[in-house]
């Protein structure tokens, strides 16, 4: 095992120390391999009708606005160019032209999942030297966990291609090779147009690893000191000082916020899986330690993955899971959440230096079985649930304006299961809630009121959680909802007048 500082630097055995080529040489080498675990990776994305994914029933939604926003058929909305944040949805949007809206969004979402997992294979391989096929149960499970199914696509794209990106730059960080160079900052480009965090990810490490390099001995942990103590500054600030700020804070114990909670989505049972694999990853560290031959060594070059991976548990630690700059604003929402996925990456690049060990593999396989299984009874009932909302909406009237206001199981993390109705509505109706024309994050916006969507972000967020009052201004509503306690796939319909609150009736349904 190299120490350390020699991680990064191509071996001498290497054919070319250019990056590209050594990928390439890497592909040619294993192309059953590749083939085999791609096609294993994507068959969640076709095992079901539907892809439930949170947010990806909204996405595609917004995907059918912007094609009648384009036809002049939806008066008050209108598309803007932005830099960032919508390389998904250009994806989404290109595909369902080509495909359909059925067929679509499945090959978006597949071609993403094969660059999360692809782009995570590719930096672990040139961090550790390694390529780390033991942990592709555990990357398989991590490209379907949280932010998988919360449908943060945009988000999961650009950690994907910052992975490729770090992957190119990160080895060596002197004299990178001219393609080198090019490639990976075309990656970083993706990657903002993507998500803002995945290229600011990888654009800090790089600077964090070239700072950490320069410094002699000891210093080399300034760095780590000075990335928490600042992000500790800001903490101190967000909870004494910025009275001017909305925030909320994790209603769990930081610890729990450890990448493991990636796993952890549609119930309770998820928290076995993550507990049995933290300790089967636990244990092997322990063994590979005990067993290690020139301990001092494997140390050494253990210690930056271990160091990486603590800085950022300690910075996603101190920061608000929710955060808006003003009362008009839109929320910058399940940011701890979301972050410990970098986290996770940090993790297994620290356990992709461990020895190989049976063991490991054939009971990270079968953990992944009964993932994968549970994901799959799961979002199944999800699929019900979706099936039970088309059936509904083609019995309103065509151009009905609805909003509904669905919850997940109660011991569920993943709670967008209202967008369900978003693409049950394509071709037939309008959710007059849609969150992204008002956010103004997005490619589709609402600039003035109009019958489409709101214009508020605020009265927005009051109609997905059932609290908003309507206005005499809002045009006619349906208010779409659960109406079964025993069965949480049953929905209903009202018809809303001004004065109605959005969210179950007090009295039984209309329908």
């Amino acid at each position: 095992m190299p120490p350390a500082a020699e991680i990064f630097t191509p071996s001498k055995k290497s054919r070319d120390d250019r990056a590209i080529i050594r990928a390439l040489q890497f592909a040619r080498a294993h192309p059953a391999s590749i083939a085999a675990c791609s096609a294993l990776l994507v068959i969640p994305c076709f095992w079901h009708h539907r892809i439930e994914a949170g947010d990806l029933p909204s996405h595609t939604y917004n995907a059918w606005l912007a094609q009648l926003i384009q036809q002049g058929r939806a008066p008050g909305l209108s598309t803007v160019h932005q830099l960032t944040n919508t390389l998904f949805d250009f994806l989404l949007l290109y595909c369902a032209k080509v495909f359909g809206f059925a067929a679509g969004p499945k090959i978006a979402v597949a071609t993403c999942v094969l660059m999360f997992f692809w782009g995570i294979f590719s930096f672990l391989s040139v961090f550790t030297e390694r390529a780390p096929w033991l942990l592709t149960p555990v990357i398989a499970m991590l490209a379907y966990g949280y932010t998988f199914n919360m449908g943060f696509f945009n988000y999961y794209l650009s950690l994907g291609l910052a992975c490729c990106a770090l992957a190119l730059l990160w080895s060596p960080l002197k004299n990178i090779p001219k393609p080198d160079w090019i490639v990976g900052t075309l990656f970083l480009a993706l990657a903002l147009l993507a998500h803002p965090i995945g290229p600011l990810w990888c654009l800090g490490t790089l600077a964090y690893l070239s700072i950490r390099k320069m410094l002699p001995g000891p210093w080399r942990f300034a760095p780590a000191v000075a990335s928490v103590g600042i992000v500790f500054a800001a903490h101190w600030y967000m909870t004494h000082a910025a009275a001017q700020l909305e925030i909320n804070w994790p209603d769990r114990p930081f610890y729990l916020y450890n990448g493991f909670d990636q796993l952890v989505v549609y119930s309770a049972r998820y928290h076995y899986i993550a507990a049995a694999l933290m300790a089967l990853l636990v244990l092997w560290i322990a063994v590979s330690f005990y067993r290690r031959q020139g301990r001092a060594a494997f140390l050494k070059s253990f210690l930056l993955p271990a160091e990486l991976y603590l800085v950022s548990f300690c910075v996603v630690a101190m920061l608000p899971q929710d955060l808006r700059l003003g009362d008009h604003a839109a929320w910058a929402g399940l940011l701890v959440s979301r972050l410990t996925l970098i986290s996770a990456i940090f993790a297994l690049s620290a356990l992709n230096l461990l020895k190989p060990a049976n063991w490991v593999l054939v009971s990270a396989v079968a953990l992944a079985a009964i993932f994968f299984t549970l994901l799959y009874r799961d979002t199944q009932s999800i699929n019900q649930l979706e099936l039970h909302a088309e059936q509904l909406v083609a019995s309103l009237p065509n151009g009905a304006r609805v909003i509904p206001t669905l919850e997940p199981q109660p011991d569920s993390r993943i709670s967008f299961v209202g967008h369900v109705v978003d693409r049950a509505c394509i071709g037939h109706c309008f959710t007059y809630s849609n969150y992204e024309p008002s956010s103004q994050q997005f490619r589709v916006r609402a600039t003035i009121p109009n019958a489409f969507a709101t214009a508020s972000p605020g009265d927005s967020q009051e109609m997905e959680s059932g609290n908003y009052i309507v206005q005499p201004a809002d045009p006619p509503l349906v208010n779409i909802y659960q109406c079964d306690p025993t069965d949480f796939t049953i929905v209903c319909s009202r018809k809303l007048t001004v004065g109605d609150k959005a969210g179950p009736p007090e009295t039984a349904p209309d329908n």
